[in-house]
């Protein structure tokens, strides 16, 4: 646009500077105020947010921006406005450390009791991409176990998880109990090797239709896709997996140090 144009129309620009900057505050306020239902910065109160004003007062910002905050913390579902009480907490996320290499039910244990309901168990001839990353001999086409789960946590749907193991110790994990314990656990046993290290990816994606039913989540709601290679302290890569957690039930956090 010219500045002929600009200074003909000053005031819509003005106008939309300022839609601008109300959102750019409430987007802001949102991240703090979600940061302490998360941590449980309101459980002292009996799960209530403090009153509009006060948090206008607090943050220094417009009662727009204040409602526009809150509006997205209950599009994400963590809380709700209920009459004579005011905004009060709904749900939280469950916090995933990324400190340690640990099975989900060793992960979320003081969260409460992960099972798993195992929905796909067998052989079945590696992707291209699979074979890769295990490297196994034979490429496209070697046999894995491939393993479909399930997780609740409480007995809510937490995640999804894809697995795939190379076959001379997945064939092991056919007679396991795969309901009742973590892979993790399960490696390390049959291969008398503890494990070592994983590479870890994180994206966020829109949940397809197979995964958005199975968690019982809505179509193209947004999931966070977890991709772990799992290697035995040797530094043999023995677990591939893609993870599909409901972004509204869990949060990722680890601790990270600056290199020299």
């Amino acid at each position: 646009m010219s500045l002929d144009r600009v200074r003909e129309h000053p005031a819509p620009l003005a106008a939309a500077r300022r839609r601008r900057l109300r959102a750019d505050q409430a987007l802001q306020l949102a991240d703090l105020l979600r940061r302490q239902v998360l941590a449980g910065g309101f459980d002292r109160d009996g799960g209530v947010l403090p009153h509009e004003d006060t948090l206008r007062a607090a943050y220094r910002v417009s009662r727009n921006t204040v409602r526009q905050a809150l509006d997205l913390l209950r599009a994400e579902q963590l809380v709700e406005r209920q009459p004579g009480l005011g905004t009060i907490v709904v749900a939280r996320k469950y916090s995933h450390g990324l400190d340690r290499l640990q099975g989900l039910a060793e992960t979320l244990r003081e969260h409460g009791r992960v099972t798993n309901e195992v929905r796909t168990v067998g052989p079945v001839p590696a992707p291209a991409c699979v074979a890769d990353r295990l490297r196994l001999a034979g490429g496209d086409g070697a046999q894995v176990l491939y393993v479909e789960r399930l997780r609740r946590l409480n007995g809510l749907p937490l995640s999804l998880d894809l697995t795939y193991i190379p076959m001379d110790i997945g064939i092991e994990l056919l007679g396991a109990d795969l309901e009742n314990n973590d892979v993790f656990r399960l490696l390390e046993e049959i291969t008398g090797c503890r494990l070592g290290t994983a590479q870890i990816t994180l994206e966020a994606v829109n949940a397809d239709a197979h995964s958005a039913a199975v968690l019982q989540a809505p179509r193209s709601a947004a999931v966070l896709m977890v991709e772990r290679l799992t290697h035995l302290s040797d530094g043999r890569p023995v677990d591939l997996e893609f993870i599909h957690f409901r972004g509204d039930r869990i949060s990722m956090s680890g601790v990270l140090h600056r290199a020299a």
